[in-house]
């Protein structure tokens, strides 16, 4: 009955470090029914621990697991065996898939299979080691590693599971300790022994654990690496949710923004036009405080050959008739096209649906399914803009601009800091018109209190502003940062005001091949950006650029009509400088500034890590095979360096040392001392082996020195060349 009870303890501390593995699992991956798994882990102990005869053991298990996949992939009844055949079939092609190597091929049936079976194996070594080793010291030590790695590098919090960790293994191991020691001794256990050991290990694992909890603890060192590596959940993804951080490039989901990210070089597309353009996707309209959502969603569809119903240029508005061809190098469903889209032509005969709140176009296949076309065109108008008309603008007409558009276009949360509009109205102070007062907000971004970074940005807290916390806090960020901040300046001083998303113009690549020699311009994730258009009754939605380091294409003419100036101010349109570019110069100057940030080192170890962890993973492979090909040899290579280690060395009490190196260098050659044989029969039983007198020489030797602590002088000297001959013979 003890011996069930040790092992049912034993059992019990085995199930919950296992269980440890499993926690994270539910909340880091998409693996649903996680009890299940848990329960076959218990169901797994329990019938070791009532010592069924394997077969039953085996029949529990399997019947569970056909059970569970039942449950989690199958519409069909347990017993209605129909199922089964499915299930046999697929087993048979996922083998087939294993060999051909596609794993991404593999079935959810499959992998959940799999996933039972390596916590069957799982089990039996945890088995093995509880009761047959009588050691989990490795498996403890790989469980704390396993979950502070994922505390560190993922959204897991670990904080209690450390401390559940440490309590099961220091108890599991101190009473695999004490059995040990019971089984060496040959000694019983009774009642009061297990009393005086478990007393001092519960008051030790207690006070340890207290301490560890009451401890002060140092603020960390190096930023936190989880906005960094989830960038591989790469924000490029218009299925995955946008957070803020991650991997530049277009994401669907901005109702969250703030955080690092890093560069990404991977191609978009290239577009093929007479001019670099700004290159939108969509616009948000509804500002939450954290980020960006549609207010509404009307879908409109449409022939591919129609007009793009998408807000027009008004009509006295100067433009010029301009087109592009756009090469895709993404599966991007939607439509990358500059402001004033006219129409678009595909290859094929596909339909188009817009949603109109957001003007994001859909392109549709011939089942109404959404398809990415490789290339197509499009015939836009370029505006050229008069400022004199943008200035006519000052108070909100509502004969020109319906109520519901200006409600739409001007809301802010209602716990909007006030800080925030007063800010506004101080920028600008004394401008009287909706384009002075837009010019006045682009201007303020380019003050040098602000600062252009992609690494060092802040996420809003749970009771932080994201628009407040870059404007009166951190005053560090990027396009999404000052892009949403004169946005929402604007908002508060009653300017129609929307945020747009999409691309900037990309970098020259080269001229095209036909008679027209157009330059043709490459556009990569690192060219995602957002910018800010203004509403403008008698000239419809204009673009502004409030990024730092960033200028559109806009033209806006600053003449009157009769060639005057009509403000101080002219501006012509400027290339625009695409992210890549920025990083460059930001890199630059930074190079230039003593000061130091671990984020930059964090950021370089990561992009380096994405580029090259192919042959960072081949390198650790080939440097573990090597370890793994010197251990198994080591009794090769290892008395070599004993060898040159003692021959340099000259004092007599060396001996002592050497010869526990040599007892040590015979054990791994396979000559080994049993534990109840003296010095001098395993020293005789060396002779025989080596057909000498070496050994007991040189334990004779030892045995003086360890019995009187002296021997004449210049006794190693002498000792050496035996302790040597030895040593080279377990070489041969």
């Amino acid at each position: 009955m003890k011996r069930d009870i040790q092992s049912f303890l034993l059992y019990l501390f085995g199930f919950l470090l296992l269980w440890e593995w499993l926690r994270p699992v539910e909340q880091l991956t998409k693996t649903n029914h996680i009890e299940m798994f848990i329960i076959f882990i218990l169901l797994s102990f329990a019938v070791t621990f009532l010592r069924l005869r394997w077969i039953w053991r085996t029949i529990l298990k399997l019947w569970f697991i056909l059970f569970s996949l039942n449950q989690f992939h199958y519409q069909d009844g347990f017993f209605q065996l129909g199922w089964l055949s499915s299930l046999f079939g697929e087993l048979t092609n996922n083998f087939g898939m294993i060999f051909a190597q596609n794993w991404a091929g593999l079935t959810n049936v499959f992998r959940t299979l799999l996933f039972f079976i390596l916590l069957w194996l799982m089990v039996y070594l945890v088995r093995y080691w509880l009761l047959n080793r009588k050691r989990i010291f490795i498996f403890f030590f790989m469980t704390l590693i396993y979950i502070t790695v994922l505390d560190t590098f993922t959204l897991y919090s670990a904080n209690v599971a450390i401390v559940r960790t440490v309590i099961e293994g220091f108890a599991v191991m101190g009473m695999l300790t004490y059995f040990r020691i019971l089984a060496k001794e040959n000694v019983t256990s009774d009642s009061l022994i297990t009393r005086k050991w478990m007393r001092p290990l519960v008051l030790m694992i207690v006070f340890s654990v207290i301490v560890g909890i009451i401890s002060p603890k140092f603020a960390p060192i190096w930023p936190d690496p989880v906005p960094f590596l989830k960038a591989a959940a790469d924000k490029g993804g218009e299925d995955k949710a946008g957070t803020g951080v991650g991997k530049v490039g277009y994401g669907a989901d901005d109702s969250q923004l703030g955080g690092p990210f890093i560069g990404d070089d991977s191609v978009v597309f290239q577009s093929e036009a007479v001019e670099k353009n700004y290159w939108k996707v969509e616009t948000k309209d509804h500002y939450t405080g954290k980020g960006w959502i549609p207010s509404g969603s009307t879908l409109l569809r449409f022939g591919g050959d129609e007009v793009i119903p998408v807000f027009p240029i008004h009509s006295r508005v100067e433009t010029r008739d301009e087109s592009a061809a756009l090469h895709h190098f993404m599966d991007y469903t939607h439509l990358i096209y500059p402001a004033g889209i006219q129409r678009v032509q595909f290859e094929r005969s596909y339909d188009l649906e817009m949603d109109s709140t957001k003007e994001k176009i859909i392109i549709l296949g011939f089942d109404s399914t959404p398809i990415a076309p490789d290339s197509y065109t499009v015939q836009f108008k370029v505006p050229k803009y008069k400022a004199s008309d943008l200035r006519q603008t000052s108070v909100v007409d509502l004969e020109q601009i319906n109520t519901d558009f200006i409600r739409k276009y001007t809301q802010l949360p209602e716990n909007l800091p006030e800080r925030i509009k007063e800010l506004a109205e101080t920028i600008t102070a004394g401008e009287t018109n909706w384009f002075d007062k837009a010019k006045a907000v682009e201007r303020h971004f380019s003050s040098s209190v602000f600062t252009y970074d992609q690494t060092n940005v802040a996420v809003p807290g749970e009771n932080d502003d994201y628009v407040d916390q870059f404007l009166f806090e951190t005053k560090i960020g990027y396009c999404d940062n000052f892009s949403t901040s004169m946005a929402v300046l604007l908002r508060s001083i009653g300017i129609p005001t929307r945020w747009v998303k999409g691309y900037t113009g990309g970098e020259f690549l080269k001229y095209s091949d036909d008679e027209r020699q157009r330059p043709i311009y490459e556009v990569t994730n690192n060219n995602a950006h957002s910018w800010v258009e203004v509403y403008f009754p008698n000239q419809g939605w204009v673009p502004f650029e409030p990024t730092k380091g960033f200028t559109n294409n806009v033209s806006v003419d600053f003449t009157n009509e009769d060639g005057t100036p009509a403000a101080a101010e002219t501006t012509a349109p400027v290339t625009p400088v695409p992210k890549k570019d920025l990083e460059e110069n930001s890199s630059k100057s930074k190079e230039s500034d003593t000061s130091f940030t671990f984020n930059g080192i964090w950021l370089s170890i990561i992009t380096f890590l994405d580029q090259h962890w192919k042959w960072i993973l081949l390198s650790f492979v080939m440097a573990g095979g090597a370890v793994g090909i010197m251990y198994r040899i080591r009794g090769k290579w290892i008395p070599y360096l004993y060898l040159v280690q003692f021959r340099l060395k000259k004092k007599d009490e060396n001996i002592g040392k050497a010869y526990l190196v040599l007892l040590g260098q015979l054990e791994r050659y396979g000559l080994k001392r049993k534990e109840d044989q003296t010095l001098r029969n395993y020293a005789r039983y060396i002779d025989t082996f080596f057909a000498s007198r070496e050994m007991s020489k040189l334990t004779d030797r030892y045995e003086q020195y360890l019995y009187h602590q002296k021997l004449p002088e210049g006794s190693w000297m002498e000792s050496r060349e035996l302790w040597e001959n030895l040593i080279k013979k377990t070489i041969a």
